[in-house]
């Protein structure tokens, strides 16, 4: 846990009701459940380029989480935005973002490391660098590269992917929580050895 009590949890997607129930929009989907979770409410700040709710975890973490309305290769601009603003270290933010490389419903945590070719990673680790941490949330590979932006945008996970997307994504949340009453390393092991796909 960063000496900070205040944490960034940047959701990632594109806005817009013909993105919004697309495999791109797995990090709006986290974002949405963490605040649920939480009972907060997002509420658009331009200064952000997003929607951005406040919620408190536990006695004395408070968490911001930004849903940028950037579009995806723009989020950087957002998530800096915010980190600037309230002085937030890079290791105090946490992406969430859809993986291909990871089977449907599987999630993880990772520190820092490349961008993998996400449109949106890249464009975070323009202003910020690598170091930020990231949960990365499993929706699968349509096995083919020229398949990918089709698949990501434009087609519909079936019911039984979605739901399995969103199991994840509560159990990362959990994991989340873990973080921040606890240690990152806590939360690691827990995610990664509670029987995830």
């Amino acid at each position: 846990m960063p000496d900070t009590q205040l944490i960034a949890l940047a959701g990632l997607g594109n806005p817009g009701s013909d993105y919004a129930d697309t495999r791109h929009n797995a990090g709006f989907w986290l974002a949405d459940r963490f605040v649920e979770r939480h009972r907060g409410t997002f509420r658009k700040e331009a200064r952000f380029f997003g929607e951005l709710a406040r919620v408190r975890v536990g006695a004395d973490v408070e968490v911001l989480v930004l849903k940028p309305q950037t579009f995806m290769n723009r989020s950087g601009q957002a998530v800096s935005a915010l980190l600037q603003f309230y002085k937030i270290p890079v290791d105090a933010l946490l992406v969430a973002h859809d993986e291909l490389d990871l089977p449907v419903g599987a999630v993880r945590l990772k520190l820092g490391g490349g961008h993998g070719g996400h449109n949106g990673l890249r464009d975070i680790h323009k202003p910020l660098g690598d170091g930020y941490r990231r949960v990365r949330i499993g929706v699968g590979h349509p096995g083919q590269r020229e398949l990918v932006m089709p698949y990501l945008t434009q087609m519909r996970p079936s019911r039984v992917e979605e739901a399995a997307i969103l199991d994840g994504i509560d159990r990362a949340n959990e994991a989340i929580d873990l973080w921040l009453g606890s240690t990152w390393d806590k939360a690691v092991q827990a995610l990664h050895t509670a029987g995830t796909p």
